[in-house]
């Protein structure tokens, strides 16, 4: 896979992280050689560090070659990618250095078989610069997430370019991608009505750079005030899956539809460029074929039809001066800092752990899966992005994880030897495999996440108590909502808006 120039960010930025990491090579290497010149003195080994200089000129003419594939195989992994964080950056790094030293030691006794002392410089080498460059990318995140860097004058320069607004950011995706969005050196305003708390951002409320907005998406001061400023848009809003669609058409429609039609008119007023929406793969309906984003929308429920009906306002909406870009989103599954159950992976290894029992509805459709950081991180790629990607629909997932509903209930049982599977059909008929070989075109990206690597995940903080039981209404959107019952508008009129931005739109 090769990672395009335009996920880096400028030709020009990049060629100074390459020309970093080529310098931190080189002295990585120097640092070692100078370290085995100092055993040798300390040794008494003359003989040893005469040697050692008279060889250096064309040790290093040979090592040159090798510092240059360094920042080369770090472009094609993708470790210049914007969208990734300080640690994904870190374990690829770590990878691409391990594999480079051991060809590089390799190389040094087979080129160099007579001369021994370059032998412990390459083995040194190697180990070096294996921790050397993935702990960089660690301390420049570190220092990322927990500094503001502003003048001297101690004023934080305000660029609207680097202000982002997420419209539901407290929510499960949203906890995730503020952190990323933060880690960045973006700042980051959230705009929710925190149906679900707002102990998903409680450690971040009093970051520097970040700004909550507690309000309602179909109100439109709210919204005004929120989209005020921002150089870019995500909106992730919505009563999301069917059974918490169901609870009242009308409110689905005006959170799902109504308001994103009213937050696209308010965002084109004020100049933003770049809005990013949350849609759903679900929009394909029930298919026996492998679809892609040129496939026709069928859906079968409330919440695919409100998702399809955003999507073809955006499309409308979309011009030079306004791009927006879709992201249908494959179905959901790990651990967030806004813990959901109500997702079948999720909680189907929370009944396993609990119960013993794993319960499969309709084993033989398919789903295409996707972990939530891998979703965070594939938004962060379509905000970065130099390339236009105004009026585009991209499918967010990896063609690896389209299984079976079968396939989810043994690959947990795996986790869970003990818990017993059972097998029911109902009224669903929702089945599609999907294909994402447009997103890895386009921004190379790949999903992180295996479903095994995400069970297991999930295993581990419910077997650490921090789910004490995941039938709790928090951790579901339809229980959560029936509970505290369906939101209501903060101002009268504000029903008045949404029926005239919900227009024809089913209900």
């Amino acid at each position: 896979m090769i990672t395009r120039l335009s996920s880096f960010g400028s030709h020009g930025e990049f060629r100074v992280r390459a020309a970093i990491d080529f310098a931190i090579v080189n002295i990585c290497m120097l640092a070692v050689w100078l370290a085995v010149a100092l055993w040798r003195i300390a040794s008494a080994d003359l003989t040893g560090v005469h040697a050692q200089l008279s060889h250096f000129a064309n040790y290093y003419l040979m090592f040159c070659p090798f510092a240059a594939l360094f920042p080369i195989t770090f472009a094609v992994g993708g470790i210049y990618n914007r969208g990734l964080s300080g640690r994904q950056r870190a374990a690829r790094a770590a990878g691409a250095c391990a594999l480079i030293g051991i060809t590089y030691s390799v190389s040094a006794f087979a080129l160099n078989d007579r001369v021994m002392l370059e032998h412990s410089i390459a083995v040194g080498f190697a180990v070096l610069v294996s921790l050397v460059v993935p702990a960089s990318r660690l301390l420049k995140e570190v220092f990322v997430s927990r500094y503001e860097v502003a003048p001297r004058d101690g004023v934080a320069v305000t660029n609207r370019c680097k202000t982002v607004l997420v419209v539901g950011g407290a929510g499960y995706i949203g906890s995730i991608l503020v952190r990323r969005l933060l880690a960045q050196g973006y700042q980051v305003k959230v705009l929710d009505k925190l149906l679900y708390g707002p102990g998903a951002i409680q450690d971040i409320l009093c970051h520097n750079r970040f700004q909550l907005i507690e309000g309602d998406c179909r109100n439109m001061k709210h919204v005004v005030q929120a989209v005020n400023g921002v150089g870019s848009i995500i909106h992730l809003a919505a009563i999301v899956g069917d059974p918490a669609c169901e609870l009242d058409h009308r409110t689905t429609s005006e959170i799902n539809y109504a308001a994103t039609r009213m937050l696209i008119e308010v965002a084109k007023g004020d100049g933003v460029r770049k809005l990013v929406f949350a849609s759903s793969c679900s929009v394909y309906g029930a298919t026996d074929d492998m679809v892609d984003e040129t496939a026709p929308a069928q859906p079968i429920s409330l919440y695919g039809r409100t998702k399809v009906e955003s999507e073809q306002a955006l499309m409308a909406a979309a011009d030079e001066n306004f791009q927006p870009t879709i992201l249908r989103l494959a179905t959901v599954f790990g651990h967030s800092y806004r813990p959901r159950f109500d997702l079948v992976v999720n909680l189907l290894t929370a009944k396993a752990y609990q119960e013993k029992l794993i319960t499969i509805y309709n084993g033989q459709q398919w789903r295409p899966f996707i972990h939530v950081a891998d979703i965070a991180d594939a938004m962060m790629l379509v905000l970065t992005a130099r390339k236009h990607l105004g009026g585009e629909i991209l499918n967010v997932g990896d063609s690896h994880l389209n299984f079976t509903l079968s396939d989810i209930g043994t690959k947990i049982q795996k986790f869970f030897p003990d818990a017993r599977i059972e097998h029911i059909d109902n009224s669903d008929r929702r089945n599609y495999r999907v294909s994402f070989i447009k997103i890895e075109r386009l921004l190379g990206f790949q999903a992180q996440w295996t479903l095994e690597k995400g069970i297991l995940e999930m295993k581990r903080h419910l077997e650490a108590g921090d789910i004490r039981d995941y039938r709790n209404p928090s951790y579901s959107n339809q229980k959560c909502l029936a509970n505290a019952g369906i939101p209501r508008h903060a101002e009268q009129r504000d029903e008045v808006v949404m029926a005239a931005f919900a227009g024809g739109a089913a209900l």
